[in-house]
């Protein structure tokens, strides 16, 4: 097994190698600072835990207007023996042409011979097949404007998880919150507690980005939703998302076994008029110590 995921993972460095050739220029392909050389140090002793999943994004032109279309690309270690997590989204396409479009690259992806690499065959794709979703979307917008005032759903995710510490998953988790326009906190430690707001559409993606590939003893305990057609930064709770890390109890010191004193969140959350999720998030009514 371990042979074969070196070569996967040599075939993967390649195609980053070319990719990043074609997509030279700032903002057109993100890939984050440590991911090749993760790769390369673990090719280099493949006796170590197998590096962190390649992740990046490109930014494609699409039609003379040159509307920005990104592809987000999440490289299994096997790949190209499985297929890529691919996921393209655009500021100009209503979330129905957003699904059908990636629902249709899907399918070309899948139609292809397996055991090849596609993330540029899937660049391709997007760039020559996006325009007719982005035409249908702005005559979407324009039939319905006249006669429909456009509502918008405000979500809130509260998710819990058994314990949040590699650095790695936080940085995730803190990228793809500022990306997605998120506001919430993220609690480091042992229970870990994430909750983001912003747009449904964009909580709906930041769930869906962090739980992939598995991560284990995560669950989403509380949604809220409301409709409004003012701009949902007046129901937003929290001004920007937050790095969450109380006093443990105990002399534990960074040992990864350590209980966040809940307390200290409590407080917070009262703070932030969320005192009553305490109980959803742990089964057991919340009480200050007294001081």
């Amino acid at each position: 097994m371990a042979v074969a995921v070196k070569e996967c993972l040599e075939l993967q460095l390649l195609e980053v190698e070319m990719l990043l050739s074609m997509f030279p220029k700032k903002g057109e392909m993100n890939l984050d600072e440590d991911a090749v050389p993760g790769v390369q140090r673990y090719l280099r002793n493949t006796g170590g835990a197998l590096p962190p999943q390649l992740e990046f994004s490109i930014a494609v032109d699409v039609g003379e207007a040159k509307v920005k279309v990104e592809l987000q690309v999440l490289l299994p270690h096997t790949y190209p023996h499985v297929a890529p997590q691919l996921f393209a989204r655009s500021n100009a396409l209503h979330r129905q042409q957003q699904l059908q479009l990636n629902s249709d690259l899907a399918s070309h992806i899948s139609s292809l011979d397996s055991g090849e690499l596609c993330v540029f065959e899937a660049v391709q794709w997007v760039k020559d097949n996006s325009l007719p979703y982005l035409e249908n979307s702005k005559i979407s917008s324009e039939s319905g404007s006249a006669a429909v005032v456009v509502k918008e759903t405000f979500h809130r995710m509260w998710i819990y998880s058994h314990h949040i510490y590699r650095q790695e998953l936080r940085k995730k988790i803190f990228d793809c919150a500022k990306k997605l326009n998120l506001t919430g906190f993220c609690l480091t430690g042992k229970p870990g507690v994430i909750c983001v707001e912003g747009l449904r559409e964009n909580c709906d993606e930041f769930w869906r980005v962090i739980r992939y590939p598995n991560w284990k003893h995560i669950s989403c305990k509380h949604v809220e939703n409301i409709e409004t057609e003012r701009s949902i930064d007046n129901l937003r709770l929290f001004r920007s998302f937050e790095d969450l890390q109380f006093q443990a109890h105990g002399d534990y010191g960074l040992r990864n076994d350590y209980h966040m004193d809940l307390g200290q969140f409590l407080e917070f959350l009262k703070q932030h008029q969320s005192g009553h999720i305490f109980q959803i998030l742990f089964g057991v009514e919340g009480k200050l110590s007294d001081k």
